[in-house]
């Protein structure tokens, strides 16, 4: 039976003991900064002459040239080829509803005129150039491809480089296939700190990128951290969470399973049920027990509810909602009669999954909406991945000689009032 933490809403401590549930920080020790830090130092120095000696020490590929590290699109074509019907089907189905998905996100640039002729406006335009790091080797993310790439695409992103390691030219090919579905321009096969700061810097042959987006090892998140602000990011996300509101009217075997798919992430990863029904919680919890047994992996699992899952019993729904709101989760389930009604009430979340037959796992691959979610408790100043990231808005101005003579005198009061003369005269200029 896995020790999973239960928590009781009524308990005087329970707010504390939350907290010490929740708290994970991503932190990066000496040794990875250091060595992250003199990863982008040499980069930014030597660019392909690093890249190259980093990918033949950290993934063992004997290369001579970056041309040897670049994926052409007729060998993503070929993956695409060489994958099942079903999986090829699977793609482009998911690619489709991701694509109609993002399509409805777009900015558009809007402007107004006002009485006296001057023009007020907002002017939508896409990233030029946008780098994407989709973890390699023997872990296979093909829904992230997707997930990073078509909403790029949607805003209108002119470039999408996409880099993946191949340790030991271990190829997977259902990540090229979906690079070649989702219109990636360019693959480079190189991973770790180096891809990325390779991207935010260029190198001789890698174009230099305005945002770098997509999931990596700790290596890649603290190069993430340590690029930001020479170029954008996405987040720097934590561990997978998901967390269940259910009223005790589910199948208790679809819960325990839920609860399962985040946890089979990793160890890190946190499954959190919560409900107001005693009876419920006790058949979820032998559900967790005698379904564990099935699972590849179950002792990833095991750990992970062992460590960082747990059940909190409230005393009705609407105390599972100040929870929830306080937990402010990656993923959140309302396995209840009335979802949309309790949606409502949902402040913060990354992305909410009403009703009983809509399990996390769909959102995860082919709903439509982003898997891209904020982790951590960042839900709750942050959103979901989506077009609008890969837009970004310039403010449009344009005064008739009136509007320049009245904003003029409002200018130079505040310009005098703030010291900055030169500011005030040239506003001064244009008053009639």
């Amino acid at each position: 039976m896995v020790a999973i933490k239960q928590l009781q809403k009524s308990d005087a401590d329970f707010w504390s003991q939350l907290d010490a549930l929740l708290a994970w920080e991503s932190v990066s020790d000496a040794s990875v900064l250091d060595t992250v830090n003199g990863i982008i130092a040499d980069i930014r120095k030597r660019g392909d002459e690093a890249v190259l000696d980093y990918t033949q020490r950290f993934d063992r590929l004997t290369v001579d040239s970056m041309s040897g590290l670049e994926v052409s699109a007729q060998s993503l074509a070929a993956s695409l080829d060489k994958i099942s019907a079903g999986q090829k089907q699977a793609l482009e189905l998911a690619a489709q509803r991701i694509r109609d998905y993002a399509e409805h996100q777009k900015m558009e640039s809007w402007s107004y005129t006002e009485a006296d002729g001057t023009l007020l406006g907002q002017q939508v335009t896409p990233l030029d150039k946008v780098g994407l790091y989709v973890p390699g080797g023997k872990a296979a993310y093909p829904s992230s491809v997707l997930m990073n790439a078509i909403p790029a695409k949607v805003a209108g992103v002119q470039e999408l480089i996409m880099v993946v390691p191949t340790p030991d030219g271990e190829v997977n090919d259902l990540v090229f296939a979906a690079a070649s579905i989702a219109g990636v321009d360019r693959v480079f096969t190189i991973g770790g700190a180096q891809a990325v700061a390779a991207l935010a810097y260029g190198t001789q042959t890698i174009p230099q990128v305005d945002k770098i987006v997509g999931p990596g090892n700790i290596y890649v998140a603290t190069a993430k951290r340590m690029v930001f602000g020479t170029v954008g990011i996405d987040m720097i996300a934590g561990p997978s969470e998901i967390l269940v509101i259910c009223d005790g009217q589910t199948d208790a075997d679809w819960i325990a399973m839920d609860l399962f798919s985040q946890a089979e992430h990793d160890e890190d990863a946190q499954s959190i049920l919560i409900s107001p029904d005693a009876d419920f919680i006790a058949r979820v919890k032998e559900s967790i027990g005698r379904l564990l047994e099935e699972m590849p992996r179950k002792e990833i699992i095991q750990t992970s509810l062992s460590e960082r899952g747990a059940i909190i019993q409230v005393a009705d729904l609407d105390e599972a909602v100040e929870v929830a709101n306080y937990i402010a989760p990656e993923h959140l389930e309302l396995s209840v009669a009335e979802p949309e009604k309790m949606a409502a009430k949902i402040r913060h979340a990354g992305a909410i999954f009403m009703g009983r037959y809509t399990a996390e796992a769909l959102g995860d691959y082919c709903a439509g909406p982003n898997h891209v979610l904020p982790t951590s408790r960042t839900a709750r100043f942050s959103s979901p991945l989506g077009v609008y990231d890969f837009q970004k808005r310039s403010s449009l101005i344009n005064c008739s000689a009136q509007g320049a003579s009245e904003l003029g005198k409002v200018a130079s009061e505040l310009a005098h009032g703030e010291g900055l003369t030169a500011h005030a005269r040239s506003a001064e200029y244009r008053i009639k």
